[in-house]
């Protein structure tokens, strides 16, 4: 069965050698530019990127440092997915004004809601720098010393290159430090909030729709970008002016069909497509399993809080979306990879690898990659599972773990650089957990640790934990710590801080909470940590020289495009279905009658508002219908991954039709391993977006920024002109 589906893999590559891949956009001339044409694209590179010219770049920022986000108007309007735009809509939320329940928006400037810390980034150009980065690293005595070289020559090239005084020079890696490319970015401070819809339409399917298809989310909100007088990047002022954008996407009317050209602009966070199969295999047999785990018993004890209690439904919405979306994310990979049978894949991959190494005569350079791969994996395997489950403990789950963490952070900091830096980060620890606690119940987290803390203890390797904290009571351990710790509470964590650093450590030392933190802290800082980074530089340089091998080898025709790592990427492909399992075939498009189908009235996912009722029922559509249905979402053959939520979807020649937003269950793997025939990406139609802005919101103001095409009656009537001229030369 292996054989066959490899083999499977094998013929069908050509026929999808046009879909897949996140694509440098400054280097698309040539072969991409040609596939793109191929599918039906109407631009040219050039429209898409260019730095003497305005393109479509400039209307694609990246949104506070993990989503993206575009540009759809002259005056700076800003879409984005519901989701990313989340943490700030609950921000200027109150049980009294529950943006998250009722929607937001603005009906002029004055009302838009300033969003401090918000950023959104524009990049000017990217220009690749290879050379200059990897100068003198040639005699390198080892990995550590290369690595050293190579920070000393970025730092030196960010600071040579040209730039204006409002601009920053960057520079990202590629092909595992393979390729360096520097990029000069434009950074707006001053976003504020325009308009959101309730989250019974944002969030519509929540977390059981999550990653799922058929979709009917929508998945969008809005916020403006303001600038000082001069159009140029300022903090927050009462006396900035809307951002005059270099370009704006015009938003089509005109909808979508199977098998029209998608091209999707935005900033993917992270991908391992080149990973070896012993590293997939890992990933799949015990570091998923892991992180799963640990997430589904800390979801399990919010959820139920949150269906009983309005207010910890507020206070905990952003958290609880935030963790659920890996968790799930995680499980569709793990039975993704499984399915497809990356693994398998992948060996046989790593056959032809050996076989083209020994062809070339290049045993003494590649040929013991593959062994060397195996090795350090097996090594690195206790050591990767343990910093996984404190990542997931002490950083992301249990809050109390995190803030104590953050004060056993600074207590270094007092050790390693003094009373001064003390005392500084002790100010800004005090501003964030000013913030944090006031989404904070003592009641919750209890019961999110003692079931984390658990989960910690029995999965952790034993190596790593000390025999004491092992055979603790951990629901007495919990009742201990919540009952007399000061980290349940600011007021008493602000007592806690006061004082000279020899006092406030002191006292930090007496919290039982804290104790806790340390304990465990340093028992990861002197057993695992070190380790784990060792076994990752020599990881790191084993993949880094098999990407270059790859690189070296591979035929001509090969599709290595570099992994995502949250800079400016462009994926393209084509509006089409996918069947998940046999004898089941999903169409690419759903329509708002599927919200009436899943609507269940009072449902934590499935409400929705009467006045969206209303207007399904009364087939209220406007102009934005098609044959008298309401699109709402589709899908398509895009390669996107997390980052991309809030990305455009632009048509072939160059206007906004969709949003994305997600990826479907089945696909989530191609993080890892792309397979075509079943990774789909999810968007909004934009026509829906309009739709909830002009007909369920009534803000048309918004819509009267906007410039709507039509682009397909546009081509239609450009075709019917051509066919007359040439019946007339006749």
């Amino acid at each position: 069965m292996k054989i066959i589906r490899i083999l499977l893999f094998l013929f069908a590559l050509p026929m999808f050698s046009q879909q897949g891949g996140m694509w440098i956009p400054s280097l698309l001339e040539g072969m991409n530019e040609g596939e793109m044409q191929t599918l039906g694209m109407q631009m040219t590179a050039e429209d898409i990127y260019s730095v003497n010219q305005s393109s479509l770049k400039d209307a694609v920022p990246h949104f506070n440092g993990g989503c993206t986000s575009e540009v759809i108007s002259p005056k700076g309007l800003l879409l984005t997915n519901h989701h990313c735009g989340y943490g700030q809509i609950q921000s200027h939320s109150s049980v009294e004004n529950d943006y998250l329940a009722d929607g937001f928006w603005a009906k002029n400037l004055s009302d838009e809601l300033a969003n401090p810390g918000m950023t959104v980034t524009f990049i000017v150009e990217i220009k690749d720098v290879t050379t200059q980065i990897l100068k003198n690293t040639e005699n390198a005595s080892s990995e550590e010393e290369k690595q050293q070289i190579i920070a000393q020559n970025k730092q030196s090239v960010i600071a040579s290159s040209p730039k204006e005084e409002w601009q920053t020079n960057r520079i990202s890696t590629f092909y595992d430090g393979n390729q360096f490319m520097l990029f000069k970015v434009e950074t707006f401070k001053d976003i504020r909030l325009v308009g959101a819809p309730p989250s019974s339409i944002g969030k519509f399917g929540s977390d059981t729709d999550n990653w799922m298809w058929p979709r009917h989310t929508g998945d969008f909100s809005l916020f403006r970008i303001y600038a000082d007088k001069n159009n140029r990047p300022a903090e927050y002022s009462e006396n900035n002016v809307p951002y005059t954008p270099k370009h704006y996407l015009p938003v089509s009317l005109d909808g979508v069909a199977e098998d029209d050209f998608t091209l999707v602009f935005g900033f993917p966070g992270t991908t391992d497509e080149y990973l070896p199969a012993v590293a997939v295999e890992q990933l799949v047999e015990t570091i998923n399993p892991a992180r799963i785990g640990l997430r589904e018993v800390a979801l399990k004890e919010q959820d139920a809080f949150m269906r009983k209690d309005q207010q910890i439904k507020i206070q905990y919405a952003s958290k609880y979306a935030r963790i659920a979306n890996y968790y799930k994310k995680w499980i569709g990979e793990s039975q993704g990879l499984k399915k497809t049978d990356a693994v398998g894949i992948k060996r046989n991959q790593e056959k032809q690898f050996t076989q083209r190494v020994k062809a070339k005569g290049l045993e003494k350079e590649y040929g013991s990659l593959l062994t060397d791969f195996d090795n350090a994996y097996a090594e690195f395997e206790d050591y990767n599972l343990a910093y996984n489950l404190f990542s997931e403990a002490f950083i992301r789950n249990v809050e109390l773990l995190k803030n104590g963490f953050q004060l056993y952070q600074l207590e270094q900091v007092l050790e390693a650089r003094g009373e001064q830096s003390f005392n500084d980060r002790k100010a800004n620890i005090l501003e964030d957990f000013k913030a944090s606690y006031k989404d904070y119940s003592a009641q919750v987290d209890e019961k999110v640790f003692e079931k984390v803390i658990e989960f910690y203890a029995q999965n952790t390797p034993k190596e790593f934990l000390s025999q004491e904290f092992i055979k603790k009571d951990k629901s007495q351990l919990t009742k201990e710590i919540y009952n007399n710790s000061a980290l349940t509470t600011y007021s008493k964590l602000e007592e806690l801080l006061e004082g000279s650093s020899e006092e406030v450590v002191e006292k930090l030392n007496k919290d039982e909470g804290y104790q806790l933190v340390k304990e465990l802290s340093k028992e990861f800082f002197e057993n695992v940590l070190p380790n784990y980074r060792s076994k990752k530089i020599e990881i790191d340089a084993l993949q880094k020289t098999y990407m270059k091998a790859l690189l070296e080898l591979s035929p001509k025709e090969a599709r290595l495009f570099p992994n995502a790592n949250g800079t400016l990427r462009v994926t393209y492909g084509q509006v089409k279905g996918y069947s998940p399992k046999d004898a089941v075939k999903y169409k690419p498009v759903s329509y708002l009658e599927g919200v009436r189908e899943k609507y269940v009235p009072g449902d934590y996912e499935f409400d929705v508002p009467q006045k969206l009722l209303d207007l399904i029922d009364n087939k209220d559509y406007g102009q934005y219908a098609e044959n008298g249905k309401m699109p709402v979402n589709f899908i398509g053959t895009n390669h996107t991954t997390g980052g991309n939520s809030g990305s455009p979807v632009i048509d072939a020649q160059g206007n906004l039709i969709g949003l994305n937003f997600d990826r479907v269950w089945e696909g989530t793997m191609s993080d890892i391993y792309y397979d075509p025939s079943i990774s789909r990406n999810i968007m909004v139609d934009a026509r829906y977006i309009l739709f909830i802005i002009d007909k369920y919101a009534g803000a048309t103001h918004l819509i009267d920024e906007m410039k709507l095409v039509h682009p397909k009656q546009k081509n239609n009537s450009d075709k019917k002109k051509r066919k007359r001229k040439s019946k007339k030369r006749k």
